[in-house]
């Protein structure tokens, strides 16, 4: 299955902080026609895609939309923007970077701190705090003030690029995982029952979005769909590899918001050893992703796992799929919706 790059590139390229996915969610919406029976936007701007099943029960599978971000909190004499992070940052990641600051039109604007040249010597040796940064749009105030205001979001600007057979870009967490939703919907024939795609926002900020559609949804069947560390570089012990590119899809087994139930496990790993689907097994000790909003926001819990997508340098400009990876991801989740009717889900 070829991955469509043009489409991953306008996924991944298209702005979204969390709680500002409006560009994104009009990009899902135009791709869902004609390949959902019913999609509905909820109050919070999750996007919901029902295909129907033959029997009464439901499964559901969020891929959130939202990318890491910054919002506006001042702006200064000279017309330097002050920020705080949405979502989870490195501070290290920062320098050197040009940004997207989406005012009253979008931006461009370069993350900016204190020169080393002029650091002391302790300085140096330590690593600059978020609150030291601050964003450069080249302009003086009076024009900043025209095209900016406080509460404006910013993201970071980078391109995608093929690597080999890789894919290298901003935000393909987790916008990997928006266009293996998309393209499992394309693919899905008959499934058992009802399937519904979940498209969620503001996942970075604490899954909130999962947590409010699955309070709705209700479903009896969870996946998550999200990207996970793949620390296969110089340096890394084998044991702290969590997954390695180029070498499957991954089964999450757990993470820190989230162990996943046994039964879903097995019946994720049977599925990909019957459909010959390269596999490896996830345990992530810290970060947590959708799944966890699955599992608990429904009276009774559902049985709940995910596909994991292995991602090298993530939460950065640089992150990196394989494009394998990508497409037995699709393969995986396509068959698990289609066989869920059967598997014995008893307790044993």
């Amino acid at each position: 299955m070829a991955v469509n790059v043009k489409l991953l590139s306008k996924i991944c390229e298209t702005p979204g902080a969390p709680g500002y996915e409006q560009r994104v969610r009009e990009l899902v919406l135009r791709e869902l026609k004609g390949i959902a029976d019913e999609v509905r936007v909820d109050n919070m701007g999750n996007v919901i895609a029902t295909r129907k099943g033959k029997k009464n029960k439901k499964a559901m599978i969020a891929a959130h939309m939202d990318e890491i971000g910054f919002i506006v909190t001042h702006i200064d004499d000279n017309g330097f923007l002050n920020f705080i992070p949405l979502g989870g940052f490195d501070p290290k990641t920062l320098t050197a970077q040009r940004v997207l600051v989406h005012g009253r039109k979008d931006v461009i604007g370069v993350m900016g701190s204190k020169p080393i040249h002029m650091m002391s010597a302790e300085e140096r040796t330590k690593v600059v705090p978020i609150s030291d940064y601050f964003i450069d749009l080249g302009l003086p105030k009076k024009e900043v003030e025209k095209l900016v205001r406080v509460g404006d979001t910013v993201t970071r600007e980078r391109s995608l690029i093929e690597m080999g057979n890789r894919v290298n870009c901003k935000s393909l967490d987790n916008r990997v995982s928006v266009y293996i939703l998309l393209e499992t919907m394309r693919a899905l024939k008959n499934p058992p029952y009802d399937v519904v795609a979940v498209f969620t926002v503001q996942e970075e900020v604490g899954i909130r979005g999962a947590q409010a559609s699955a309070l709705e949804i209700q479903p009896d069947f969870g996946f998550g769909l999200d990207t996970t560390i793949a620390f296969d570089v110089p340096g890394a012990k084998p044991h702290e590899q969590v997954t390695q590119l180029g070498k499957g899809t991954a089964i999450k087994v757990m993470d820190a918001s989230t162990i996943c139930d046994y039964r879903m496990v097995e019946f994720m790993r049977r599925t990909a050893e019957k459909y010959k689907i390269p596999y490896q097994m996830e345990l992530l000790p810290a970060g947590g992703t959708d799944t966890a909003g699955l599992q608990r926001y429904t009276p009774g819990g559902s049985i709940a796992g995910a596909v994991s997508i292995p991602t090298r340098h993530i939460h950065q400009v640089i992150e990196m799929c394989d494009k394998d990876d990508i497409s037995n991801s699709i393969k995986l989740l396509t068959h698990c919706l289609q066989d869920l009717d059967k598997h014995d889900w008893s307790f044993h």
